[in-house]
């Protein structure tokens, strides 16, 4: 559901100035002096935006812009007298209002809409001041309990702005200032109803159910909702309230796109002869399980489990701060794309538009939404800072109201976390603002989603993860062993591993051309707790020693080239190691949400996808791993390798799995080969010595001689096209010893204006990679068997057609390119 009224009114986005001043220094627009320097400015927008593109601002290295008045002026002319209302969408943060000189509104809250009656008079003037927030965010207020240590000013805790641009040592210092969503002018006539409740469910029968409620503004006889080809008659009750359920039997549900199609519905409102498209909804049911333990935390979409994975979502842009459709695409589809089903919206960002959850009702993404609420002890007694939080979750459920993909509202982040960090027992952190107030917000608004009261909680302590919704940094920032995936018994991690990912060279070369971790440009783009003695590079060093037995220090020094393709590599191995864990049978795990989807400047953060748009190692890896039709290999000691079949589809699947143990990445030394029915949504785990029949030690536990081979493939097919699906390797003697210098043969085939790169290996190719200019390729940092044939489909960027690709692939084991 794209909009919550009718008529969205004249968008105010042309001729608006920007003028900043001192702090203070003037109260109205007419003392502003007429010498002072004005420039043309953006809306929606930010400062920083205007100041960008006017090149006195540098995103890289931001100058503060929370230490002057920023004022916007516009002149509005208008055709028709008739009373209006102005509606300003978000306004960061402290504004005032002012019509033809006169303040006629103020805004303290970047996360609420303002509505100002306005007659026009043909000709007027308006102006918002947006206050200088550094001087403000001095301000005392009731004592805090706990100071987090990752925010630059504990006076956020007191303002509602957006933690962006206050978190030093991850989030560039980039402050949020201006009208940073659309104005808009809407005359009386125009807005013929608002919106007063909206929700769609998918009854237990198979009946979708969308109940409505409106205000119309003028009289009506006939008022009557229509979706799915269907139509009911709304009641009229009070105050000019109509209201209605439209019940649709059998109705084609919505599922997340790892488990089915997310289908939509168009729906119209008819007010006597007028008739007023809504948008499109879906109808799903959510269920929110908590296991035979009660400990566990998990989501069932219709009745079915489902394993949720995805990342979590920083901004489009940190300058900008958009939230059109425009934006969120490039994103969103390459996380669906990478199979995700999940994004997080975390408290430490900010609420992102209808035109977000439209994309991702779309995509088949699931959102999980957090409150703006992260780290801080809020004072939760405080009446004003309780009516901001109510009006901010009415409008956000509100404007959000249709949309299938929201799925779980969560209190905040960290909040739990911070207080039990600092010693004070569960009485301190834990009250009525998240366990009482924002559920029964939920309850009224949106009784069809999820609640959580805060990210991380539960268990003996709330950042513990083997109870509710975890934190789950052991396998990445705490550099535990990989089998810590394991020992955690996660049941649910809201955010997870945190890795500094390298970008592929190509971003490299345009946006960070210095040398790699030597350099202190470099060293600026990596994230880092603030106060901490390590960052996150030492962590993915960590990681590349322990995977391929090489000491990063060194390296880098000697060869800084492969350095970096090791550091790619290790990225992609370690997330597809991690949820290879978490999604096997028996994993107590229900889903794990990557920390972050996009990186907010060029380098090597904790994306998964560059600040550019262009995917990481990492992507390709989580791509890997998050198949719906997957094969997993889990080392299981001295009880060998486990297959692990999935299949998260709605049909029953035949399927064929083989296995085979290469030594010198070349010889096959045992293999073995199983044709597998799976139903729909089902798994199986598979011992491998069942497909041998006979005892074969591949995981190198027992050690009775010399090793006997250095990999083991496992692919899966479709039995009936013979298409492969996917492939599962493990190494019993690590990564290093299967370095092979493998021979790629490569083949360039045109079909049906797609290219589509044929690769062949004479023995195994460890990390193999694509490069090519103008085109992504569908598989990148990949593993490749002899006897196999990959297709690599190279997607044009531009979108045209023409023009051959031409590139180079590589694999760890050898030196030399193979080029195309």
């Amino acid at each position: 559901m794209s909009a919550t009224r009718t008529a969205q009114g004249r968008l105010l986005s042309h001729g608006w100035t920007l003028t900043l001043t001192p702090v203070d220094a003037f109260q109205a627009p007419a003392d502003i002096p007429a010498e002072a320097k004005t420039i043309a400015a953006p809306v929606p927008g930010t400062v920083a935006q205007a100041l960008e593109i006017l090149g006195t601002f540098d995103r890289l290295n931001p100058t503060p812009l929370d230490t002057q008045d920023a004022w916007y002026r516009v002149s509005i002319t208008s055709e028709t007298l008739e009373p209006a209302i102005l509606r300003f969408e978000g306004l960061a943060t402290v504004a005032e209002i002012f019509l033809n000189g006169k303040c006629v509104a103020h805004s303290d809250s970047m996360f609420e809409a303002t509505e100002v009656p306005f007659t026009p008079s043909g000709t007027d003037d308006l102006a918002i001041c947006f206050r200088a927030l550094a001087p403000r965010l001095k301000a005392t207020g009731p004592r805090a309990r706990w100071r987090p240590q990752m925010m630059s000013s504990q006076g956020l805790r007191l303002i509602r702005t957006t933690a962006l641009g206050y978190m030093p040592g991850w989030c560039p210092e980039v402050h949020a200032v201006g009208p940073w969503r659309p104005v808009r002018l809407t005359s009386r006539t125009e807005r013929s109803f608002d919106m007063v409740s909206s929700r769609t469910e998918l009854a237990v029968d198979g009946a979708g159910l969308l109940h409505l409620a409106i205000r119309i503004h003028s009289n009506a006889a006939n008022v009557e909702v229509t979706c799915a080809g269907r139509s009911e008659k709304l009641t009229a009750t009070e105050n000019g309230i109509f209201e209605g359920t439209l019940r649709l039997e059998n109705i084609e549900p919505w599922w997340p796109a790892t488990h089915g199609t997310p289908t939509l519905h168009d729906v119209t409102l008819r007010i006597d002869e007028r008739v007023f498209t809504l948008g499109t909804t879906g109808f799903r049911r959510i269920e929110a399980e908590h296991g035979e333990d009660g400990k566990s935390f998990g989501i069932r979409i219709n009745g079915v489990p489902v394993f949720c994975r995805g990342a979590v979502w920083t901004t489009a842009d940190i300058v900008r701060l958009p939230g059109g459709r425009s934006d969120y695409e490039p994103w969103l589809r390459l996380a669906a794309k990478a199979g995700m089903n999940m994004i997080r919206i975390g408290g430490t960002m900010a609420y992102e538009t209808p035109e977000f959850f439209a994309l991702c009702d779309e995509l088949g993404l699931m959102v999980w939404q957090d409150m703006m609420l992260a780290n801080f002890d809020y004072p939760a007694k405080d009446q004003g800072f309780l009516a901001h939080i109510e009006t901010e979750i009415s409008q956000l459920l509100s404007a959000t109201a249709l949309s299938p993909s929201l799925t779980v509202l969560c209190g905040g982040s960290e909040m739990y976390q911070q207080g039990a960090m600092m010693g004070l027992s569960e009485q301190f952190w834990k009250g009525p603002l998240t366990e009482d107030l924002l559920p029964a917000h939920v309850a009224r608004l949106r009784p069809d989603v999820a609640y959580v009261p805060n990210s991380p909680f539960g268990g003996a302590l709330p950042f513990f993860p083997n109870e509710k919704v975890g934190h789950y940094y052991g396998v990445g920032a705490y550099c535990r062993p990989l089998d810590d995936a394991r020992r955690a018994d996660l049941r649910f991690a809201a955010e997870c591993l945190a890795l500094a990912n390298v970008p592929q060279q190509s971003t490299l070369d345009k946006h960070l051309p210095v040398k790699p971790v030597h350099d202190p440009m470099w060293k600026m783009r990596v994230p880092r707790d603030r106060g901490a003695s390590w960052d996150f590079e030492d962590v993915r060093d960590h990681y590349l020693a322990l995977l391929y037995a090489v000491e990063p220090s060194v390296l880098r020094r000697q060869d800084a080239d492969r350095y970096l393709d090791l550091s790619r590599a290790v990225t992609a191995e370690l997330v597809e190691a991690t949820f290879a864990e978490w999604r096997r049978c028996g994993s107590s795990c229900n889903g794990a949400l990557v920390w972050t989807l996009q990186d907010l400047l060029p380098g090597p953060g904790w994306g998964v996808i560059d600040a550019t748009g262009e995917p990481k190692s990492i992507w390709y890896g989580l791509r890997r791993a998050f198949r719906p039709l997957q094969l997993a290999l889990t080392d299981e000691g001295t009880n060998g390798l486990d297959i692990h079949v999935i299949n998260e589809t709605a049909v029953d699947m035949d399927l064929v799995v083989d296995v085979t143990c290469l030594r010198d990445g070349l010889q096959p030394v045992v293999t073995g080969k199983r044709s597998v029915t799976l139903a729909a949504r089902d798994r199986q785990k598979i011992p491998a010595t069942d497909l041998f029949g006979a005892f074969f030690d591949t995981t190198y536990a027992y050690r009775f001689g010399p090793p006997s081979h250095d990999v083991t493939v496992a692919n899966l097919y479709d039995q009936k096209s013979g298409a492969h699906l996917a492939s599962s390797f493990h190494f019993p003697q690590g990564r290093q010893m299967a370095m092979h210098p493998a021979t790629l043969e490569t083949e360039l085939v045109h079909n049906d204006g797609l290219w589509t790169l044929r690769v062949k290996t004479d023995v195994f190719a460890q990390s193999v990679h694509v490069e090519t200019e103008g085109f992504r390729p569908s598989d990148d940092w990949f593993h490749l068997a002899p006897g196999q044939t990959r297709h690599i489909d190279l997607e044009r960027l531009d979108g045209q057609s023409g023009g051959r690709p031409s590139g180079a692939l590589k694999s760890l084991g050898s030196r030399r390119a193979f080029h195309f």
